[in-house]
């Protein structure tokens, strides 16, 4: 599904403060049986991690992933120095494509940005330098709308807290980033059931990627496959390693079909997600009960859609159901 993961709001026209599709729409009968299916994978996937066959995984894993673990801080870096360096060159963008701006200090700020992730030392500087990037998009878009991008600000977290050689309260820098990660992604599987015809023109375009589906469809499918995979990311070790393959393909997957604006958006992301699927690292509070992941997952989405269809409706006064 890549469509999932090529961000609409880059390709088509959209409008934030615009009418939602209503709770009862949203919650159709599709909605049960995809939000079934998806619980159902998620469970099987516990269960199957705490099994042999889990363990068997988690060795290959770790032995195909060890040059990427051992790297993953200078993958970030480099990374994150294309991404920003990409945005310069670019021109009149704040952090992705649909935040234009007009400013001469911005892409001053991207480029020491940039600059600063040569040395650890000054990791710190770009971490702040994200920040500022992140508070005047704020600024320019409204809180609502960079709702979308709280991976920024864990990408930030994580460069601080790497330079500093630090923890957060107990929480690894990789961590940070990779719950950062896991928001994003959920709330963006919101957009794709609350405003599906942002996507339309897309498909109009690239008919062979519903799959055959209706438009309609597609897009509820797609916005639980996001949700899913994204929840997993924040669940336990091999659950979001795989969720994490899973959606790197996706990701570049997508990038082939939508190009370069695609492939300079989301390859911080991508990087992530390549540190989260080689992070081999288990702590003690990685080990849930199966069934406590469609609980949570259940509880999770519930939460998700309330914050975001209450938030908007305080403001822009549209309507929940």
């Amino acid at each position: 599904m890549r469509t999932a993961d090529a961000h609409v709001k880059w390709f088509c026209a959209y409008d934030v403060a615009g009418q939602p599709r209503g709770l009862e729409n949203v919650l159709c009968q599709d909605f049960e049986l995809l939000l079934g299916i998806a619980l159902f994978w998620l469970l099987m996937g516990c269960l199957v991690e705490r099994s042999f066959i889990g363990d068997a995984m988690t060795r290959a894993l770790n032995a195909a992933t060890h040059r990427i673990m051992l790297n993953t801080e200078l993958i970030v870096r480099a990374v994150c120095g294309f991404f920003l360096i990409s945005i310069w060159a670019t021109g009149g963008i704040i952090l992705t494509p649909e935040l234009k701006t007009t400013s001469t200090i911005v892409p001053t700020i991207q480029l020491l940005t940039a600059a600063g992730l040569l040395w650890r030392r000054t990791m710190p500087l770009s971490a702040l330098g994200i920040v500022v990037l992140f508070g005047i998009a704020v600024h320019d878009y409204g809180a609502f709308h960079l709702a979308d991008y709280p991976i920024f600000l864990g990408v930030a977290a994580y460069l601080a807290l790497t330079g500093l050689q630090k923890d957060l309260f107990g929480v690894r820098p990789l961590d940070v980033v990779r719950i950062a990660t896991g928001i994003t992604l959920m709330w963006a599987s919101i957009e794709k059931w609350a405003y599906p015809e942002w996507s339309f023109p897309i498909f109009i375009e690239h008919p062979a990627l519903t799959f055959g589906f209706s438009a309609e469809f597609y897009m509820r499918a797609a916005g639980m496959v996001e949700f899913v995979l994204a929840f997993a990311l924040i669940w336990t070790p091999l659950v979001r390693r795989v969720a994490a393959i899973i959606l790197a393909g996706m990701f570049i997957s997508a990038c082939f079909e939508f190009g370069k604006l695609d492939t300079i958006g989301h390859s911080a992301i991508i990087a992530v997600l390549f540190a989260i699927m080689a992070d081999d690292r288990v702590q003690v509070g990685d080990r849930r009960h199966p069934i406590l992941a469609p609980l949570s997952m259940s509880a999770a989405l519930v939460a998700t859609l309330l914050v975001y269809y209450v938030g908007h409706a305080a403001l822009f006064s549209t309507a929940v159901l």
